[in-house]
Parts: structure tokens; C-alpha cells; sequence
């Protein structure tokens, strides 16, 4: 079946997929470094399956550190298929905002990307068929507001919705918590964002442009969540 949504160079697209009847798709935290990994070494025109591996068999655990002393260790250079320009992990769903930086580079990446780590879950908890909802689901972002609000939407309200689950329907109750959470929340590029931590996964691409430093974007996603400005952008949140 064709996509509604046709992609294409240079554009913007907010990404997401859910397990398979809303079920987790993390069993503990080595799920959640797997995916990760994946995002980092799936983006490359050449295949990568045995990066992972190579990791896997030499470290027990694998982190943004590890990733970066590899590449550098490695001297190794990637081809991008898409500039990955946040992401966050949620117990039984992820979010991406992906710009395709060649033809057909999202289909490729999130093809690499689903099948490895379906691969890699279904092997480790002894499982077969599908882990995901069907494929994935995608709506272009056209408008820098538009992808600021999503910014927010993905990297604070999402994780919000852990420490209280009706934020969305309700409005949130404090604040300060919910700020507090997503500033320690490690699944998603809130600290990348924060100038807290970095990530060889992340390139900010034009969402870096938008802040002159991580204290204005603080302040942004305070204004948001406060006017709640994140609900005019509800056709884009595919969930």
C-alpha cells in the first residue's frame, strides 16, 4: 500500500510506531542501548549489522561514551541516510524527527533500523512475528513553529506522561515536576537540547538554529507547556 505521505530531500518528518497491541517494546534498559546503537549505526548508506555485533562481543554495556570512543578509535566515517534530530523512547512506543538527506534515505533507515532490532528482541526474549503496530507512521513538519512545538511535545510532554499519565487530556498539574523529570530522563534528546550531554546520534540540523543557548530553550518549553501551545499541532503527533 502507497504512503499518503511521500518523501522527499531536505524535508522534515516527525516519525512513530507502537508495539503490537500497545505491549512494550523494552524489556529493561539494554533494549532501550540496542535501539540506540541502531538509530547511530543503521544510518549509513553501507550496511552495518556487524558493527553491532563487533560492539555487542567486546563490551558488556553500550552508551553514548562507548559509541564515540568507537567512531574515533575506528576512524570510521558515515554516509547518512537521514539527520536524525531528536528521538525519545517510551515503554511501548517511540518517537523520531527525521530529515531525508538522500533519496528514499527514511525508508532505507527505518527498514535497517525495525528489522534489527525486531531481530535482536525476538531472539533475546524468544519470541516470534511482529513487534511493532504494522509500519511505521509519518506526517511531514513544513512550519520551523510547527517543529519547535514538536520539539517540546517529543522531548518533555511525552516523557511527562510517566509521572502523570492524563497530562495530555487534563493539563499538567505541576510543572516543575514534569521539568525536573524530562531533564533526568535519559530516552530522550531533552539534555542534548539542555547542553547537558551529546549524543554522536544527534544532529540538530535547523532545530539548533532555533535557540541561541540551552537556557532560551528552557525558557521555551516552559512558555509552551504553560499556554499549552503544543495542541495546535495535534495533526502532527500521529498517536
Amino acid at each position: 500500500m502507497k504512503r499518503k505521505v511521500q518523501f522527499a530531500k531536505n524535508q522534515i518528518y516527525h516519525i512513530y510506531n507502537r508495539g503490537v497491541e500497545k505491549r512494550s517494546i523494552f524489556g529493561d534498559e539494554n533494549d532501550r542501548w540496542r535501539f540506540l546503537q541502531g538509530l547511530c549505526l543503521f544510518n549509513d548508506k553501507q550496511a552495518t549489522a556487524n558493527l553491532l555485533w563487533q560492539l555487542e562481543k567486546t563490551r558488556k554495556e553500550v552508551n553514548f561514551r562507548v559509541l564515540r570512543e568507537y567512531f574515533q578509535k575506528k576512524k570510521k566515517n558515515q554516509s547518512p541516510l537521514v539527520r536524525i534530530m531528536a528521538d525519545c523512547l517510551m515503554p511501548n512506543h517511540y518517537h523520531l524527527v527525521l530529515e531525508e538527506l538522500i533519496d528514499n534515505g527514511i525508508t532505507k533507515f527505518m527498514h535497517k533500523l525495525g528489522t534489527g532490532y525486531v531481530k535482536y528482541f525476538n531472539k533475546k526474549y524468544d519470541r516470534v512475528g511482529g513487534l511493532f503496530q504494522g509500519r511505521f507512521q509519518a506526517v511531514q513538519v513544513d512550519k520551523d513553529i510547527h517543529l519547535q512545538y514538536l520539539l517540546v511535545y517529543i522531548n518533555v510532554l511525552n516523557p511527562g506522561q510517566l509521572l502523570e499519565p492524563k497530562l495530555k487530556e487534563e493539563g499538567i498539574r505541576d510543572l516543575g515536576k514534569i521539568m525536573e523529570f524530562a531533564a533526568e530522563y535519559p530516552w530522550s534528546t531533552h539534555q542534548e537540547y539542555l547542553g547537558k550531554r551529546e549524543s554522536r546520534i544527534i544532529d540538530k540540523g535547523i532545530c539548533g538554529s532555533f535557540f541561541r543557548n540551552p537556557s532560551e530553550y528552557q525558557g521555551f518549553v516552559r512558555r509552551i507547556l504553560e499556554d499549552k501551545k503544543y495542541r495546535s499541532i495535534e495533526h502532527l503527533l500521529l498517536e
